[in-house]
């Protein structure tokens, strides 16, 4: 399980208490007083959705996040995420972790039924994921072998158990997938379930169900979705969801000033200006599981340099991040300061954090011995060898601006970098995972994996072959990234990684530069709309059963009482 992770349940029924104790104590409405209102069941909120659809099928969707977004409401899933990355039940409201740390047993909703009235069960469960490790799914490699080192069984209707080969905390990460009904699906090869009609007729067991497909043209150009009213949570206040598809935000922009759409799905940042002109269309903006990042290769022998801590903290002071971030990226990212995101409960905000400072970082070079050589020159040495070396990055926006500045910012340094644009796949197939690189700006992206498990990025039994591009080799760092990774108790993994934080913050075996943000609109006129950081864009959709459009005095009776 060591490769793969480039991929608690909360009850508040005090608070619900509380708040249904005050709400029936209000006092009478009186004259010239605004009534108390509440929100009713209906509407219609229209989304202009980044995209197109393929299939409505969650074992199908790993590469289009467009059909990801719609079968998050037409699905449901074993377990969700909660905006720290806690896991909260879903299709089960219950379960055990042995002592051992190997076996996870669950028990599902009593309550939880099919669109089509069926009861959802063990068996739906173990099927699908038995389709998932079938070695002709088209989901990537690294999850099929995962789920084929996994033992699964039924133990009656309503319960399973999972059984791993060794403890793996972070498991509850890989229960996010989208269930299929085995009453539907079973029997198809995976190459029938591809090019199957139930593809575009979904039957899931999630808040929301297909209600009709609208065709123009010879393509789908939009689909409508309806409440489903035997929701076992909270059925959603709005009735109907549709999803009308653009092949970009501006597009999609531009459909919203015709009145055609409420929400777009991405707001890109060639359609920021515009967006923040509307003065009745909210943004809501929230961190992406994604860190950019300057890797340097610690084991190449020839670049001494790069194993002084001093070097590495003085290149990092003497970039600009602030920059980087409001005019580089338009605003779009926040600073980073820690290899595990902020609000996660394994985040720690005590890590000392390096700013913005060409001085200091020039201080710390003179230390550690690199001067501006007597005979004249511009690049600091240091016995004979010159700080000197060769930046790798995509060759693309924004990479392209930012390897251009902080190559402008070193240079003041007396730093000399040469940089080299590459394609996406070659800095990882080519530089990366060969070591065939000296420096390298990319960005690690860590989408629908909210436990923090950095184990394969950081432990020194991955420096040769594994994830650990970098090559640190730092023992205590490796122990508490072992101990984290199979440690059950909540606690102890929070102490393991602040330790973790700490040390990585002390000894910078990377630059960390930022979180890239994901920037969502949706029309005033939709209230209880909220959103928090994300691991997928698909997130945004946690809380829609809370979103209303229509509201009533309070205490009217709505679908939501019954």
């Amino acid at each position: 399980m060591e490769k793969l992770r480039l991929q608690i349940v909360i009850v508040v029924l005090a608070l619900v208490a509380i708040a249904a104790l005050i709400f029936s104590q209000q006092p009478p409405t009186l004259p010239g007083q605004a009534p108390v209102v509440a929100p009713l069941s209906g509407g219609v909120y229209t989304e202009a959705l980044i995209g197109s659809l393929g299939r409505l099928n969650p074992l199908l969707d790993a590469y289009n996040q467009a059909d990801h977004d719609v079968n998050r409401l037409i699905y449901s899933r074993m377990i969700e995420f909660d905006h720290r990355g806690l896991p909260q039940g879903d299709l089960v409201e219950s379960w055990g972790i042995s002592v051992d740390g190997k076996t996870y047993s669950f028990s599902i909703r009593e309550n939880a039924y099919w669109h089509d009235g069926e009861p959802v069960l063990s068996d739906d469960i173990v099927f699908t994921i038995e389709m998932m490790r079938d070695e002709q799914s088209p989901l990537p490699e690294d999850l099929r072998n995962f789920w084929g080192q996994v033992e699964v069984y039924a133990l009656d209707e309503k319960t399973l158990q999972f059984v791993l080969p060794e403890p793996f905390a972070p498991f509850l990460d890989y229960l996010t997938f989208g269930v299929l009904p085995a009453h539907l699906w079973d029997g198809m090869t995976i190459q029938e379930m591809i090019v199957s009609e139930l593809n575009l007729q979904p039957v899931g067991s999630g808040p929301y169900h297909l209600q009709s497909v609208n065709v123009e043209g010879g393509a789908i150009r939009s689909l409508t979705l309806a409440a489903n009213p035997g929701y076992y949570l909270q059925p959603p206040f709005v009735e109907q969801v549709v999803f009308r598809y653009f092949p970009d935000a501006i597009s999609a922009m531009d459909a919203y000033q015709r009145g055609e759409v409420m929400g777009i799905s991405q707001i890109s940042a060639q359609a920021l200006p515009q967006a923040l002109k509307e003065p009745n269309l909210d943004l809501f903006t929230g961190r992406l599981p994604r860190l950019t990042m300057v890797m340097f290769n610690l084991g190449a022998q020839d670049l001494p340099f790069f194993q002084d801590v001093n070097v590495r903290k003085a290149l990092l002071m003497s970039v600009n991040r602030r920059y980087i971030v409001d005019r580089i990226l338009g605003g779009q990212a926040i600073i980073a300061h820690s290899p595990i995101f902020p609000e996660s409960w394994a985040y720690y905000d005590g890590v000392a954090q390096a700013s913005y400072d060409p001085d200091q970082a020039l201080a710390l070079l003179r230390r550690a011995g690199y001067a501006i050589p007597a005979e004249g020159g511009n690049v600091r040495e240091k016995d004979g060898l010159p700080l000197s070396f060769e930046l790798v990055y995509p060759g693309s926006e924004p990479y392209e601006s930012i390897a251009s500045h902080m190559q402008q910012q070193w240079a003041r340094l007396g730093v000399q970098v040469r940089l080299r644009a590459v394609p996406s796949d070659d800095l990882l197939n080519e530089y990366l995972e060969p070591r065939r690189f000296q420096a390298a700006l990319f960005e690690l992206n860590l989408a629908r994996s909210p436990d923090p498990d950095l184990y394969p990025f950081w432990h020194q039994a991955q420096t040769v072959s594994g994830q650990n591009y970098a090559g640190w080799d730092d023992r205590q760092v490796s122990e508490y990234l072992e101990q984290a990774r199979i440690e059950v108790d909540l606690a102890e993994r929070i102490r393991l990684y602040r330790n973790f934080q700490v040390r990585f913050a002390n000894d910078m075996p990377a630059l960390l530069l930022y979180y890239p943000v994901y920037t969502y609109a949706v029309s005033n006129q939709v209230k209880g709309v909220s959103m928090g950081p994300l691991y997928d864009p698909s997130d945004r959709f946690n809380l829609i059963r809370n979103w209303f459009l229509l509201i009533g005095p309070a205490g009217e009776t709505t679908e939501q009482d019954n």
